[in-house]
């Protein structure tokens, strides 16, 4: 992808954001912990969770509402559908990340305080309010880049009470939520300051692996031809040479999901959705 002209907000704005979430953890009923996590797996897949200050990722949104409202997240927030916050998989609870729609070029600093979505093909999940100002609700999905803020999310481990370890969490998708203040006290959050940049064009594919050895990543793209049109292509991680199988790209998520799951069932249940 390229042509990204990034919108920054000002250090106000995120002085802002940082001491009205430190005011939420000090006065939230349940407390909120911050916490990592033990891995844990859920159909079959296995999530590590890690505190990564480089975390950047590409893929397909969605977003939860009414049904998780009033719910507790997993780091003991209460979910609000009417507040911006977010599910991941393996970030640090809480995390602050932004998240921008690739398809219309919205951007928003968002919370992380929840797990989730165990759905295949999705990378986060976004409270309601959060998609209405990423302009995603109505269609349901969007492809998105998720990147975490470093430096915010270090404030908050500082700020947030360390969790004790605990079991990893049972296969139930939680929705995210920023905690409601104490009820003696009334604490507006800030209104959420949505930025518009520019965005090339993206294409969704589905990624059944990446291997070090070429013959393992076209033995693999022998399996899968007779799904699509799938490609073996090098790409170099840190000081690695990696070969990673790809199939696509596809038309929409809809095609996106179907293609997944047969992808799945030919036997890689690590596959994922990614947006290029």
């Amino acid at each position: 992808m390229a042509g990204l002209v990034a919108v920054a907000l000002t250090a106000c704005a995120e002085t802002e954001f940082v001491l009205h979430t430190a005011k939420h953890l000090g006065d939230s009923k349940p407390t909120p912990i911050y916490k990592v996590g033990d891995p844990y797996q859920i159909d079959g897949v296995w999530y590590r969770p890690a505190i990564d200050y480089s975390y950047v990722e590409t893929g397909v949104a969605s977003w939860y509402g009414a049904d998780f409202h009033n719910r507790p997240t997993a780091n003991g927030e209460i979910y609000n559908m009417e507040l911006v916050s977010a599910a991941h998989r393996t970030l640090p609870l809480p995390s602050v990340v932004r998240v921008t729609n690739l398809e219309n070029g919205r951007s928003l600093k968002v919370r992380v305080n929840d797990r989730g979505p165990f759905a295949r093909g999705r990378i986060i999940d976004m409270s309601k309010r959060g998609a209405e100002l990423l302009g995603f609700r109505d269609q349901g999905t969007a492809k998105v880049r998720v990147e975490i803020l470093a430096g915010e999310s270090r404030q908050l481990a500082g700020i947030a009470p360390s969790a004790t370890p605990e079991p990893a969490p049972p296969p139930v998708i939680l929705a995210s939520a920023e905690p409601k203040p104490a009820p003696t006290e009334t604490v507006s959050p800030p209104e959420p300051v949505v930025t518009t940049e520019l965005v090339a064009p993206t294409q969704l594919f589905i990624q059944a692996g990446a291997f070090s050895r070429y013959e393992s990543a076209t033995n693999v793209r022998s399996r899968l031809e007779t799904l699509g049109e799938t490609n073996v292509t090098p790409v170099t991680v840190g000081d690695l040479e990696l070969y990673r199988v790809r199939l696509g790209p596809l038309a929409n998520v809809e095609e996106a999901d179907a293609k997944l799951s047969e992808v799945v069932k030919a036997g890689y249940p690590e596959a994922r959705l990614i947006v290029d």
